[in-house]
């Protein structure tokens, strides 16, 4: 009785149907992004000799059981806006005309911070601190000086600073890239400079 001959199995379009799967896992799998904080890192250039006043700097500390401790005195977390707010905008500097500020709306105590622009918020953590509390702590610091911004900017131009942001990069509205409204925004930005230090962890 003959053999019969085995049938042939026609496997040239395997390649492209593999190839083709491949591209579909690609394109439909979301890859996860870690967050983190934006911020921009200094210049590669020495810093100048400057001599720091204690009081214009305004310590937060994070411990290993994600306590805050501001100014050496624990503290909630819900009270740290308004706490760096009045640091901030304490306006305290009566030394001379520089370091007078006509547009805060602080206690002017002597024992505060002299000037927005010489205002430091130096926030230090444990390596044992939660990540999301640090995030958190961060957050809460930048959005102070995002309320002192907004005022200043109600203050002088009658309009909201992020609104102003967003005008002038959006490139539909007839502000974009405006030297004029560039010219502002960085006044605002000037008079409430975002001055914030992280140590490294210890």
């Amino acid at each position: 009785m003959a053999k019969r001959s085995a049938p042939e199995v026609n496997a040239g379009s395997m390649a492209d149907i593999a190839f083709l799967l491949l591209i579909f896992f690609l394109v439909t799998t979301t890859i996860e992004v870690d967050s983190g904080i934006s911020s921009k890192l200094p210049p590669d250039i020495p810093p100048p000799d400057v001599k720091i006043k204690q009081k214009n700097i305004f310590t937060v500390e994070l411990n290993k059981d994600n306590e805050m401790l501001v100014e050496d005195e624990l503290m909630k977390i819900k009270d740290l806006k308004a706490a760096a707010i009045k640091f901030i905008d304490n306006g305290g500097g009566e030394n001379a005309a520089k370091e007078k500020c006509n547009y805060c709306e602080g206690l002017k105590d002597p024992a505060s911070s002299d000037h927005p622009e010489k205002a430091i918020i130096s926030i230090t953590h444990s390596r044992a601190t939660d990540y999301e509390t640090f995030i958190v702590v961060y957050d809460q610091l930048v959005s102070a000086y995002s309320v002192l911004r907004e005022r200043l900017a109600q203050k002088l131009y009658n309009r909201s600073f992020k609104e102003m942001e967003a005008s002038y990069d959006d490139s539909k509205s007839p502000e974009f890239k405006s030297e004029k409204l560039k010219a502002k925004i960085s006044n605002i930005k000037a008079k409430y400079p975002r001055i914030i230090s992280k140590a490294e962890p210890k």
